[in-house]
């Protein structure tokens, strides 16, 4: 209903990689005696690439723009069991690209044999070469050493295209997440119910920035409810709030995105990245119980956790449509199933 021709987003290159537009699902249980009629889940963990997560949606406007230069290999970084590297190691397979990725040394603590399963495995399992980095938080640092490796490329006659991972390169991949928007928008029209507030899991700002940007590009003032799951709310606002302007820039309308659409929590944090916290793990459990939802417990776990506290304290509108992303992050799951040891008789 939304989309034409003559959309801001239709000028930007694009791959298709994802199953979309994902469902849209009620959340049955959640709703019952919750005195809310209109809960949903946005199936992003359904886009359908090696496993689906959302990351499928940002790597279609990266493959795009990379396609569009003649690029024949592409670079990324991430976490060891990082969603976009095994995405983007997909992508490159199905669109017939060499690919090379970098795993950051974000997690500490995990225990021995990280490469044997998780997204490490469908990492090895996808054939791409894997260059370790011992540095964990360091963006800065970590993008200079993928401009290394593509120097490298470059050396054995290759042409690459880099996936950066800082916030200081355009938020290419923040499209998807505008793409991600229209479709809820689009999905809740449908049932005849006013979209109310979106909950989103909240990193590297991406999928944060989409949202705000794809819903006030496209009319909608819902609230968006940023859950943090990588750095504290006093970093992340102006992170989100940067990346939703540049988008917003990209797109023709710079003053499209205000302060206060920009609405970020670190109350579901914890220890930082990668470290679950006992309500992480208690959503977890009830997402897959009551909502055979299967959640992580670097993203998806710490949303749903948000998304449950809002729900209980009185902040989302009990008249509206309100929406948790799924984002997927299936196989990192199996990297943490030491979480899910059974107890040992004494």
């Amino acid at each position: 209903m939304l989309h034409n021709p003559e959309d801001a987003v239709s000028a930007f290159p694009r791959a298709l990689l994802a199953h979309a537009p994902t469902p849209l699902v009620p959340l049955g249980n959640t709703m019952r005696g919750s005195g809310h009629d209109h809960l949903f889940v946005k199936r992003d963990d359904l886009t359908g690439l090696a496993i689906g997560g959302n990351k499928a949606r940002q790597l279609e406007y990266y493959f795009g723009q990379a396609l569009s230069e003649g690029a024949d290999t592409v670079l990324i970084t991430g976490a060891v069991q990082s969603n976009f590297v095994r995405q983007c190691a997909a992508a490159a397979r199905k669109l017939g690209l060499a690919c090379e990725i970098q795993l950051e040394n974000r997690v500490q603590g995990m225990p021995a044999g990280q490469e044997k399963t998780g997204n490490m495995l469908l990492d090895r399992l996808l054939g791409v070469p894997i260059h370790m980095f011992p540095v964990g938080e360091d963006e800065k640092a970590a993008d200079y050493n993928l401009e290394k490796i593509a120097d490298d490329v470059r050396s054995r006659g290759g042409k690459p295209y880099v996936i950066h991972l800082g916030a200081d390169h355009p938020p290419l991949g923040a499209l998807g997440y505008v793409d991600c928007a229209r479709e809820i928008i689009e999905q809740t029209d449908a049932l005849g119910v006013k979209l109310g507030a979106v909950i989103v899991a909240s990193g590297s700002a991406a999928s944060h920035a989409g949202v705000v940007t794809g819903l006030r590009h496209y009319g909608s003032d819902a609230t968006v409810h940023g859950i943090c799951v990588r750095r504290t709310a006093d970093l992340q606002h102006p992170r989100v709030l940067k990346r939703s302007r540049d988008l917003a820039g990209m797109l023709g309308s710079p003053d499209l995105v205000q302060d206060a659409d920009v609405i970020t929590t670190d109350a579901y944090l914890g220890e930082g990245y990668g470290k679950p916290t006992p309500g992480t793990m208690a959503a977890i459990a009830r997402g897959a119980k009551e909502e055979t939802l299967l959640l992580d417990p670097v993203y998806s776990g710490k949303a749903f956790d948000g998304f449950l506290s809002l729900l209980n304290e009185g902040a989302l509108p009990s008249d509206k449509a309100c929406v948790f992303i799924h984002t997927g992050g299936t196989p990192g799951l199996f990297a943490y199933a030491h979480l899910w040891e059974p107890a040992r008789a004494s």
